[in-house]
């Protein structure tokens, strides 16, 4: 869950990003897994949904080292992927890696969290699978 104000709209990245309202230190917490807004979802239990509803989670979630799928509960799952992000995920959080103005768009990479985009060696985008 985000632990920081932020407002969806549309990215110049792809589609919806998810951007700053207030600037941002270097060095802040700004998402973290909170039980009970964000679910893990097994492989099997998000094979079990029928279609178009797996594709749109498919979309929406990533792939953790243990094998489950994550989706986030609230816009996190609107953040969009870049090569050089400002966003760093050391530890299952989200953390600024410098200073981010009011108004920028959060961005992470993909492969640092995602194992399938650490498989593929490029952001995995759902849409290709």
């Amino acid at each position: 869950m985000f632990l920081i104000p932020t407002q969806l709209k549309p990215s110049a990245i792809h589609g919806t990003g998810v951007f700053a309202v207030d600037p941002i230190p270097a060095g802040t917490v700004l998402w973290e897994f909170t039980e009970g807004v964000d679910w893990r979802i097994e492989a099997d239990d998000l094979a079990a949904f029928p279609e178009p509803y797996q594709s749109r989670l498919r979309a929406w979630t990533y792939l953790d080292v243990d094998g489950r799928y994550v989706l986030c509960g609230d816009t996190a799952k609107f953040m969009n992927h870049s090569d050089h992000p400002n966003c760093d995920e050391p530890d299952g959080q989200t953390v600024a890696n410098r200073d981010i103005a009011a108004g920028e768009e959060l961005t992470c990479d993909y492969r640092t969290f995602d194992v399938e985009s650490q498989e593929r060696g490029e952001a995995f985008d759902p849409a290709s699978a």
